[in-house]
């Protein structure tokens, strides 16, 4: 993130060089993109930051409107050649599949370097660029960072030579259209005009496609002008083409860019719920899993987000609540920013407390242990690896002395190793038989769904005994691995084997 905030801070600098003094050799790139430009597409659309949100939303926009031209763009080259390519940057079920659908049935979709050709071409600009935690000066682990916005946005002002619609697609602290309508107003170099759109995202990781292709609403939020009505009426008609019409919501720019953090809020806030219950569980002998059923059957409350873990990770929730914390606290609003904080402070505490309960559990010692983790992406069917409860919790155990083997049928080993630079007890392991041969305990991290299959008689079979699980996901079928010998311990569950007192 912070290479590609970089990036684009170094494309604005260097904006005012290109703008005035275009390159007599026009790059074979921006040739393709001039000679695709043809009078077949009726609106040309493009998105700024070929990332996760940016790549998903606008290859299901090319498949469902065909007769619009949509560009992604970015100025990391290797990044663009990824998704011109068939590795993708990401992985994302039916990513794949609906990038070629648009590509070979509507020829409408591109990928491209050229973000000042695209800013002139297009009408209509996606802006969706990292927008991290800040990890310097004022708001430090709070507040967004948003040197990449103020970048895009003076590029997009040197280079726009007609009027533009700029939505706002990143999730952004409350006020950031007002922000960003100034910076270009004030960079702008013709005399063109600029609407601002908030249109957040509303996407899991591992099921990103199948959410913008059958989304709960979408929502769209601009100025309540007629200008503004016009330009939130020009994004409505995007998504008409395949999103019933009762499902969009259109409202003004703040309640927009709120609504997008107090959903991923609430969400976070339902996962500490239910870990702050397993805690209790773990304790008194009640089950969590059962406990989530009967919660979950109550209509007020619904079963989603009901899954006790060892913590919500990915690159929104901990981010925007911590967003929410600095914005009480900019309104001295210090209890709502305490309730925030007390969020994400039990997350913290429950990659603490399954990190202990594993040591309490082996006696109090794992060192020189060989312990078999499974997983450490944040979640199932991605390779995403932001704020994942898989560093935490190993780098406990590293620091207990265990030899820790990793096994991760999505996450490239590189990225793993990354987390722990020279650490010589932490192992990438390529299956997961290499993994566990031989370990003193099975930790999973990952709900990946291959680990239920796993043939655990014969592992057993070939483990140190007591032979323990540590299941953080609650996926395992508990009762039959306690059938063949394992010492289980879950999630929010008390274990059959050891009675472990847990404090921190």
């Amino acid at each position: 993130e912070k290479k590609r905030l970089l990036f684009f801070v170094f494309f604005s600098c260097h904006q005012q060089q290109q703008t005035q003094s275009p390159s007599t050799h026009q790059t074979e790139e921006t040739l393709t993109m001039a000679s695709s430009s043809s009078d077949r597409f009726e609106r040309k659309i493009c998105c700024i930051g070929a990332g996760y949100v940016g790549g998903t939303t606008m290859a299901v926009i090319a498949k469902h409107c065909p007769t619009y031209k949509v560009t992604v763009v970015d100025i990391d080259a290797p990044r663009i050649a990824a998704w011109n390519s068939d590795n993708l940057p990401i992985f994302e079920p039916l990513l794949k599949e609906t990038i070629v659908e648009a590509k070979t049935k509507n020829n409408n979709l591109f990928f491209s370097t050229d973000v000042t050709g695209a800013i002139k071409e297009c009408e209509i600009i996606f802006i969706s660029v990292n927008t991290p935690t800040k990890l310097y000066g004022r708001g430090a682990g709070k507040s967004f960072d948003m040197t990449a916005w103020e970048a895009v946005s003076r590029s997009v002002a040197a280079a726009a030579e007609t009027d533009k619609i700029i939505v706002e697609k990143s999730t952004v602290p409350l006020g950031t259209a007002e922000k960003v309508n100034t910076i270009l107003e004030a960079n702008k170099r013709h005399n063109v005009k600029f609407q601002i759109v908030s249109n957040p995202e509303f996407l899991a990781e591992g099921s990103a496609i199948r959410d913008l292709e059958d989304p709960m609403r979408v929502l769209v939020g601009g100025n309540r002008t007629p200008e503004g009505e016009v330009a939130i009426a020009k994004i409505v008609d995007i998504y008409r083409h395949w999103v019933a019409e009762e499902k969009i919501i259109t409202t003004n720019l703040w309640t927009s860019e709120l609504s997008k953090l107090a959903s991923n809020a609430l969400l976070a806030q339902r996962i500490s719920s239910i870990n702050a219950f397993s805690a209790i569980c773990e304790e008194s002998g009640a089950d969590i899993t059962e406990v989530s059923r009967v919660l979950g059957m109550d209509g007020r409350i619904g079963h989603r987000y009901l899954s006790a873990s060892v913590g919500f990770g990915g690159s929104c929730l901990k981010k925007d609540v911590m967003a929410l914390v600095y914005i009480a606290e900019s309104y001295q609003l210090y209890q709502v920013a305490e309730y925030f904080k007390a969020i994400v402070d039990i997350n913290e505490f429950q990659k603490e407390r399954f990190s202990v309960r594993i040591l309490e559990t082996m006696y109090g010692t794992v060192r020189n242990k060989k312990l078999a983790v499974l997983g450490f992406a944040f979640k199932k069917d991605t390779g995403d690896t932001r704020e994942t409860s898989a560093v935490s919790i190993i780098r406990f155990l590293l620091d207990e002395g265990a030899k820790v083997h990793v096994y991760d049928p999505k996450v490239p080993h590189h990225e793993i190793v990354d987390f722990f630079p020279k650490d010589h007890n932490l192992f990438i392991s390529n299956t997961h038989e290499e993994a566990v041969k031989d370990a003193h305990a099975i930790i999973v991290i990952t709900e990946w769904d291959e680990f239920k299959n796993y043939d655990y008689v014969s592992i057993f079979q070939q483990m140190p005994k007591p032979a323990f699980i540590f299941d953080g996901r609650n996926i395992l079928d508990h009762d039959r691995l306690e059938e063949i010998g394992f010492h289980v311990h879950a999630i929010g569950k008390k274990s059959h084997q050891e009675q472990t007192h847990v404090v921190l």
